[in-house]
């Protein structure tokens, strides 16, 4: 993949007051449309044209784009690796880091970014647009604007947000803990489980109290994902065949199974019989939610204790998004159930809740 670059300092007036880097992979907020009304990626070194409200800021931005910018629902482990890579190389020359991403898959990647980047002390936030940067009405301006600020922000000589989040529609949300929800307005972004991270009014109002903090230590960089992972939702009538059918899948080594309510399933035993059978073999089940809102507590009614008696791994109140790629970068990482088991129970940065 080739990486293109530009550099804009918004402002010639004083020094820049931060250094933030954009990394542009695609989707619609980096579109215009051209003469003939097709939309097509812009150039970012002409950003200041669109966006002439950037020269009240005082800052020294680098842009980095994808030459050949991905539609979110091509994007894959491949390209979270090519975001994290740019992000851990580049990590000492900047304060805070801004992806933009189209909105299809942008809960996946950011989910994906956060357990990719243990440790981090810095501001990466992603953003994007339900409609093309030159368009009348575009929600893109705002939201790339207040991207850069959350991004740039400090406290105490700190940044204000060190994890990775989503900012869209006036809401800044942990990454790891959102999910998409609208396809036609723009509020496209909601986080049941947990609350926002900040809101943008005529200030943005941060609630200090739910940002993830860590310690000052170096920051560490995972870099794999085994994709030998699959999703299962769970629905009445489902039947034995198709149930073995997935459980045969070739090379099969972990699944995210979307139950009912508080992580209930039914108790036939043809289908607690085949899932133990795959468990046994090695095949790890993490167990989520259908439901946007609550957490997986099995054993709470009978039709979960099964599960937990056959070895199935309760998520809580994960998103099925964090699930999925906190799967993948598990495999790649460890051989050893218990070792799996105990990584996929425990929070690894603020993507569940546990009591």
């Amino acid at each position: 993949m080739k990486i293109t670059k530009s550099n804009i300092i918004t402002s010639a007036a004083r020094p820049p007051e931060s250094t933030i880097l954009i990394i542009y992979t695609g989707g619609t907020l980096g579109m215009i449309h051209n003469e003939g009304g097709a939309l097509i990626p812009f150039d970012f070194s002409s950003i200041m044209d669109h966006i002439p409200s950037l020269r009240q800021l005082e800052l020294n931005i680098t842009v980095m784009s994808f030459e050949e910018p991905i539609d979110s629902s091509n994007v894959n482990p491949s390209h979270w690796e090519l975001i994290g890579k740019l992000i851990f190389e580049n990590y000492n020359e900047f304060d805070g880091f801004v992806v933009l991403h189209g909105t299809d898959t942008m809960a996946y990647t950011a989910s994906a970014l956060s357990f990719m980047l243990e440790n981090l002390t810095k501001p990466v936030v992603f953003t994007g647009a339900q409609l093309p940067i030159s368009s009348p009405r575009s929600d893109a301006r705002e939201n790339l604007i207040t991207s850069i600020v959350v991004a740039s922000s400090r406290e105490n000589g700190k940044p204000i947000v060190p994890e990775v989040c989503i900012y869209f529609d006036a809401v800044l949300l942990r990454g790891n803990r959102s999910k998409k929800v609208e396809s036609i307005h723009f509020d496209a972004f909601e986080s049941e489980n947990y609350p926002l991270l900040a809101e943008a009014g005529v200030e943005i109002s941060y609630n200090h109290k739910f940002i993830h903090q860590v310690d000052h230590n170096k920051l560490k960089f995972h870099q794999s994902f085994d994709t030998n992972v699959a999703v299962l939702k769970l629905f009445p009538g489902v039947s034995k065949q198709s149930i073995e059918a997935f459980f045969s899948i070739p090379q099969l080594r972990g699944v995210v199974i979307e139950t009912y309510g508080s992580g209930n399933a039914p108790t036939y035993d043809w289908f607690l019989e085949i899932i133990k059978k795959s468990i046994d073999k090695g095949v790890v089940v993490f167990n989520v939610s259908q439901c946007p809102g609550g957490k997986v507590d099995q054993g709470r009614y009978e039709t979960s204790e099964d599960l937990e008696a056959i070895g199935v791994i309760g998520g809580a109140d994960i998103t099925l998004e964090a699930a999925i790629s906190k799967l993948m970068l598990v495999l790649s990482e460890e051989e050893e159930i218990p070792q799996i088991r105990h990584r996929m129970l425990n929070s690894m940065c603020g993507e569940m809740t546990i009591n």
